[in-house]
């Protein structure tokens, strides 16, 4: 027999000597022959089974296995699977001398003769009775988590079918473990899911899977949301399983439906907010065909007469009775707002032309017709409409909102009930009149700080006109903006501010400074500085209690030149202040280099502190920010002591809102600062 025909023998043969010389405490190995008769016997052996070489050499092997092995032939069918496959690899029961059994790792390797007939086994043994016994204690434990978890928990085979569930799980579908096992996945989903099975798709590829929500149904067919987790395992065979977890997030779509509820709808009459309005009206927009979609901008007669007569418990009163024939009346293809105050807007949907339009709107303006029964009054209500159908695919929810609105003051200014915004000259014109003639009336909304000092009064514009009466501010500047005279609005806003501030001292002698909001006069235009300061001149007031309020996308986009235009003003010691800030896209690098000196925070940001830690922490982060840039910051909005507690906490500088004033008219002003 050459070298090479015999080294694989040498090979075991060596191998064997290593084992029996590192005396292997816990292994056995010994030889068997053909038959499965013991012929080598080594010391590891003899310590594990308890037998000497005398007591088994020439025995059968299958001495060493439980009876109930033995009577099946078990240890011969595993000679074959050696003989067969070159080796075998199992563990099981073994049984020692003295009878006790102990958890065995068993290796057969089959030895062949150089011509490849077989001459026997060399046979393996590892004692795995601690590590049996760990991994029992973990089973068990881990089946005792298993079941008191209180997440619904599965075991899958990798055809989707299930093979063990939890308690939770058997009580989340209503449902026996006898009759859940061997379901598909898809047998236990809502009909209503069409996400595929729980072990499909991207499941299958990645092999561990998060899905948020998914839908699953109890044995009566009630849909159970869950979110789903799944995660392959390979078992020793090379199959798979899916252990899948379900958390059942019945509760937290309720209050995130909720909490989606409250922010789009009013909370006096249930009809849809501004929010939630604009939101749908985005999703109707383009329409499938011109003038299918249409908004009505619907405004109540006499409504601020009735609030003043009755009290506004009355006004809310009329509010959600209006509310309340909307709801009942309105075709299904239309759908209500309320936007502020005594405003509500229509959806129109589906509309077929033009006749169907004023078919609809004539329907509405019966709703608004009524008879409504007030602290023992019969009170009657009209409303002018603005309609408004969307011709024109590029149009966007603000114009159409705008055009609405524009069409219903047409409506009032010609005495109609309805209005279609095609003709706003008269309207212009009459702005424009009481501008040149200095008929714009100011209200004033104190700034104070924390020592309750008025250092500041926002000037905001009034428009009472002949016949639509006080107009709000937004509708005034709308107006304005239509017909190009924002600039000279602004110009006569200041003029007026100036000549009423100037003279107004608080208690303590101190000067009051007086903020005016810019919109159409502004530092890109040319002669912006000469505009100032010709108005200063004019009325004899002192730059310094002048403010220049501005959003800080203008600030951001001015040139070197119109920033040290504004330089020069800040010189002479007038200020500007960040309007809405946080509302904008300026970068901090942009604000460093900005002439600013007041920053003012959002009320969007004030409205939620004291309910959501966010508004606060966003709130701390720019009043640091406004120190950190040698800034003074003012918290707009403030409506609550609870708000003006934790902003003074944060170290906001100064406060404005309602909690403190309401804008009000120049002589209840000066009366307020003679007690500040």
């Amino acid at each position: 027999m050459d070298q090479d025909k015999r080294e694989p023998w040498a090979v075991q043969a060596g191998a064997e000597k290593i084992l029996a010389a590192e005396d292997m405490r816990d292994y056995a190995i010994f030889a068997l022959d053909a038959e499965g008769h013991v012929a080598s016997w080594n010391e590891g052996a003899a310590r594990l089974k308890g037998y000497t070489s005398d007591e088994v050499i020439g025995s059968h092997f299958s001495r060493f296995y439980p009876p109930d092995q033995v009577a099946t032939g078990y240890p011969d069918w595993e000679l074959r699977q050696a003989s067969e496959n070159g080796f075998f690899i199992d563990r099981g029961w073994r049984v020692r001398k003295d009878g006790s059994r102990y958890w065995a790792h068993v290796v057969i390797a089959a030895q062949r003769t150089p011509a490849g007939e077989l001459d026997g086994f060399i046979k393996v043994v590892r004692n795995e009775s601690e590590a049996s016994a760990r991994v029992e204690r973990t089973r068990r434990r881990l089946a005792d988590l298993f079941e008191i978890a209180p997440a619904g928990i599965a075991l899958l085979d990798d055809r989707g079918r299930f093979l063990d569930a939890n308690g939770a799980l058997c009580d989340l579908l209503d449902r026996r473990l006898e009759d859940l096992v061997g379901l598909r996945d898809v047998e236990v989903l809502d009909p209503t899911d069409t996400g595929g099975g729980l072990v499909d798709g991207d499941t299958r590829s990645t092999g561990d899977l998060l899905v948020p929500h998914r839908l699953l149904a109890r044995a009566d067919g009630t849909p159970v949301p869950c979110q789903v987790r799944a995660a392959a395992s390979v078992r020793d065979d090379g199959s798979r399983s899916w252990l899948i977890t379900f958390h059942d997030i019945t509760e937290q779509l309720a209050r995130a439906m909720t909490l989606r509820h409250q922010a789009t709808h009013d909370d006096l009459t249930g009809l849809l907010n501004r929010r939630g309005f604009q939101e749908r009206l985005a999703e109707m927009l383009p329409p499938d065909k011109p003038g299918s979609v249409a908004v009505l901008f619907c405004d109540l007669h006499n409504f601020k007469r009735i609030n003043d007569a009755l009290g506004h418990e009355a006004g809310d009163e009329l509010l959600s009775e209006v509310a309340e024939r909307l709801l009942e009346g309105l075709p299904e293809r239309c759908e209500a707002a309320r936007f502020y105050g005594d405003e509500f807007v229509i959806l129109c949907r589906d509309l077929d032309g033009a006749a169907d339009l004023e078919s609809i709107t004539e329907s509405v303006a019966e709703l608004f017709r009524m008879t409504v029964p007030l602290r023992g009054r019969h009170v009657q209500v009209t409303a002018s409409i603005g309609v408004k159908a969307v011709e024109d695919s590029g149009v966007d929810v603000v114009s159409l909102l705008r055009s609405a609105e524009s069409a219903m003051l047409d409506a009032r200014v010609r005495g109609q009930t309805r209005g279609g915004g095609h003709d706003q000259l008269a309207l212009e014109e009459e702005l424009r009149e009481a501008i040149a003639g200095g008929e714009i009336d100011l209200h004033y909304q104190p700034v104070v700080d924390n020592d309750g000092t008025v250092v500041i009064a926002e000037a905001l514009l009034r428009w009472t006109h002949p016949d639509l009466g006080p107009l709000t501010p937004d509708v005034v500047l709308a107006i304005a903006s239509r017909g190009g005279m924002l600039a000279d609005l602004d110009t006569c806003v200041l003029r007026t501010a100036l000549r009423e501030a100037r003279s107004w001292r608080r208690r303590d002698g101190g000067a009051v400074k007086v903020s005016v909001n810019l919109t159409g006069l502004r530092p890109e235009q040319p002669g912006f500085a000469e505009v100032v300061r010709s108005v200063l001149a004019e009325t004899g007031a002192a730059p310094d209690i002048l403010v220049l309020e501005m959003v800080e996308t203008v600030f951001a986009q001015l040139e070197p030149e119109q920033r040290q235009e504004m330089n020069d003003l800040v010189a002479d010691g007038v200020q500007f202040a960040v309007d809405d800030f946080g509302t904008g896209y300026s970068s901090l690098a942009v604000l460093k280099e900005l002439p600013t000196q007041v920053i003012k925070l959002d009320r969007m940001f004030v409205s939620g502190v004291g309910e959501d830690p966010d508004d606060l922490g966003i709130a701390r982060a720019m009043t640091e920010l406004a120190r950190t840039l040698g800034r003074m910051c003012i918290a707009e909005g403030v409506e609550t002591s609870t708000q003006h507690q934790l902003l003074r906490a944060v170290s906001v500088d100064a406060y404005q809102g309602y909690y403190f004033s309401r804008p009000i008219p120049p002589a209840e002003f000066r009366a307020y600062l003679a007690g500040s």
